[in-house]
């Protein structure tokens, strides 16, 4: 069904530019989709692999989706042909466990045979197409030398900033790790620093605005939490691999189990807001369920898990918006419902929760949300630094945020 959805062009696509390309490629006949793997590597001189890696419960790669499609494209590789892993991966993931798959299905030799090389996917949502062919070098390391000059010949054509070529494949799967794992230590210690603010009674927007005006400084942004199949995953393929050399990465770990309480730490906010201003069966609005703003993408998002915890924890009368997404099963199992009317989900609300930065969220003002609940009184916590009229606030407004004390 899926795939003559794209065939067919009923697909949505988050930019008009990828919509436009496949709309012209398909009518040339240059491009078509195939639930017949065999048969599409059979067809092609270039296999780019984009599946994904899981963690299990306990934190483990799960490597099942890239060796079944390993062994498919075995069995129809041909000499001369390359394969790019452009999936996030554990290190040493296409020399150990790529390679071999390949090797052992085609009957052919990585670097002899055939090219077999790594570089990662360094793209955006919704800014994709710009990122591939503008914004960033691509990353390259390839099995051997003749490998890597195939992939950095071919990139070359139409990425705009060049091509790093990396020493092998595990210098290339370890680098995109640790830029996601740089934005997870960074986003931790945002996360921290913002607590101590709101704890002493101190706006972290202004600490955080003054010292990275020095060059040396980048404080991130702090927020609910960190979502996403990128960055969480990325900390957790640093750690088990380090762990199998006997290293033991202190400090990711402390982020990501600093990042993976955020959501915890929001719960406790609400209630303990609750408490002091003695509401009982009070109404939730959550605002924003993606792992981020201007997007649809709900995986491991912190705001569900929010949500989770205080199903969990008897709150019963939650109403959620997204402007963006259009379904969430964990949601649904919950017995919950995304409302896109926003006013809906404000009125009657006694406690508003920020927990995506769309962009249509910044358009609010603390009036319009206290004059949309209708509540004579209302508590706002902002999880992400959206209202911009903290000074103008209504008396009958309590406004709290991550990094902002109680106001």
């Amino acid at each position: 069904d899926k795939v003559d959805k794209i065939n067919s062009l009923k697909i949505s696509v988050s930019e008009k530019i990828i919509y436009d390309t496949l709309l012209n490629a398909i009518r040339d006949g240059r491009f078509y989709a195939t639930v017949d793997g065999i048969h599409a590597s059979r067809e092609s001189n270039v296999k780019i692999i984009t599946v994904p890696i899981y963690l299990s419960e306990d934190g483990k790669p799960i490597f099942n989706a890239i060796i079944n499609v390993s062994e498919t494209i075995g069995k129809g590789l041909k000499k001369g042909d390359i394969v790019i892993v452009e999936s996030s991966v554990p290190p040493y993931t296409t020399r150990n466990i790529v390679k071999p798959v390949l090797e052992k299905n085609s009957g052919l030799k990585a670097e002899t045979d055939f090219g077999l090389a790594y570089s990662p996917e360094r793209i955006y949502i919704g800014r994709a197409v710009k990122d591939i062919e503008e914004n960033y070098p691509k990353i390259v390391g390839g099995i051997g030398k003749k490998s890597a000059e195939v992939a950095k010949t071919l990139y070359e054509v139409f990425v705009k900033k060049g091509v790093i070529l990396m020493p092998d494949t595990v210098h290339a799967e370890f680098e995109k790790l640790i830029e996601g794992v740089y934005r997870d230590v960074n986003i931790a210690l945002a996360n921290e620093i913002a607590e101590i603010c709101r704890n002493i009674g101190l706006d972290y927007d202004a600490i955080r605005m003054a010292a990275n005006s020095q060059p040396y400084c980048h404080l991130h942004k702090p927020g609910v939490g960190v979502g996403g199949f990128c960055i969480p995953l990325y900390s957790y393929f640093i750690i088990n691999t380090a762990e199998k050399n006997k290293v033991n990465p202190l400090l990711i770990k402390t982020a990501r189990k600093i990042n993976e309480y955020m959501p915890e730490k929001i719960v406790n906010l609400i209630e303990e807001m609750a408490e002091k201003y003695g509401l009982k069966d009070f109404k939730i609005a959550v605002l924003g369920i993606a792992f981020r703003g201007g997007i649809d993408d709900t995986r491991l998002s912190p705001a569900i898990i929010i949500v989770k915890k205080l199903v969990e924890k008897g709150y019963k009368n939650i109403a959620i918006n997204d402007p963006y997404v259009k379904y969430s099963r964990e949601l649904e199992r919950l017995g919950l419902k995304i409302e896109k009317n926003i006013e809906v989900v404000l009125k009657n609300a006694d406690i508003i929760l920020i927990a995506t930065d769309h962009p249509e969220y910044f358009n609010l003002s603390l009036r319009e949300v206290y004059d949309i609940s209708g509540k004579d009184f209302i508590i706002i916590i902002d999880g992400k630094h959206v209202f911009k009229d903290i000074n103008k606030k209504p008396k009958e407004v309590k406004y709290i945020g991550v990094g902002k004390p109680l106001i």
